[in-house]
């Protein structure tokens, strides 16, 4: 799985902000800077995820699709568990099945209850495990945990293949790696602003952030690594720095690389400039000659 992963790859929100016609340009223009692998969600507002990843997967040659991540709270195992087998009964080893908890908010706006994550999530692919939807495919579906804390982490050593993190700073990387050992994936996303001018690229960061750190989850990660007092506001410059890399495509390079040295298998870069439409493929051009 290391190896279909690659070191480096994509992660988007922008593919749901376009018509599927811009998307299958869009994705294609990705795989041909040669990145190997792409990630996208299924948040609040995004598309159905295996509906997505299929669009995705028929665009493309070659690209490993994750989904960043399939979330337990929009279907019942057996439906998660038979999205995952079809996907991989047709492409192989090009599908990769991230699965998340979510979050209470959206727990609540499906009406269910918001207790126990980490229990729920191992029950959950538990039963996933004794699901029987379709013929077994040839390549077993790989799947990777969200997760951020050292119980969430652990789950996803004795239950999955790994583990996606997501708006974590590098130390974190490094915890991470301690808890699941060395045999699980770690696959980390790294958020990325193209500007040398702190003020700039803090004043496209600090909103991003404060959506995240309005979410308990993501707070409590921050706390446990020592920025209690840097969550205000949208974060602090420390945190901020911390969280996104910015600057120019080396020194985005730089933090991608202290992920890997920290103990990641694969860093999934995610552009943003303030436009919820902009893939950055200008950008990741730039990222892919000093990366790849």
């Amino acid at each position: 799985m290391r190896a279909r992963l690659g070191r480096v790859g994509v992660w988007t929100f922008a593919f749901d902000a376009l018509r599927a016609v811009d998307v299958r340009e869009g994705v294609a223009g990705i795989e041909s800077l040669g990145y190997p692998t792409l990630w996208v969600p299924e948040g609040g507002s995004s598309r159905e995820i295996f509906a997505h990843l299929s669009l995705l997967l028929a665009a493309t040659r070659e690209m490993t699709l994750c989904s960043g991540i399939a979330n337990v709270t929009a279907r019942h195992p057996e439906a998660m568990a038979g999205g995952g087998r079809t996907l991989a009964d047709a492409y192989g080893e090009r599908v990769v099945l991230g699965i998340g908890i979510g979050h209470q908010t959206t727990a609540g706006r499906r009406r269910q209850e918001w207790v126990d994550p980490v229990g729920r999530m191992a029950d959950y692919l538990d039963a996933m495990d004794a699901a029987r939807m379709g013929p077994d495919p040839e390549v077993p579906v790989r799947r990777l945990i969200a997760a951020l804390g050292p119980r969430m982490l652990q789950v996803a050593a004795s239950h999955a293949t790994g583990a996606h993190t997501y708006f974590v700073p590098v130390e974190h990387t490094m915890k991470a790696r301690e808890v699941l050992g060395p045999e699980p994936v770690l696959a980390v996303e790294q958020t990325a602003i193209v500007s040398g001018d702190p003020a700039v690229a803090r004043g496209i960061a600090r909103p991003w952030a404060a959506d995240y750190l309005s979410l308990p989850n993501y707070a409590n990660n921050w706390r446990r690594l020592g920025y209690e007092d840097d969550l205000r506001d949208g974060g602090s410059d420390r945190l901020i720095d911390a969280a996104f890399a910015w600057g120019d495509a080396s020194s985005i390079a730089s933090r991608v690389r202290a992920h890997l040295d920290a103990g990641a298998d694969h860093v999934c870069i995610q552009v943003i400039s303030g436009r919820d439409d902009d893939v950055g493929l200008p950008t990741l051009r730039e990222l892919a000659a000093a990366l790849l």
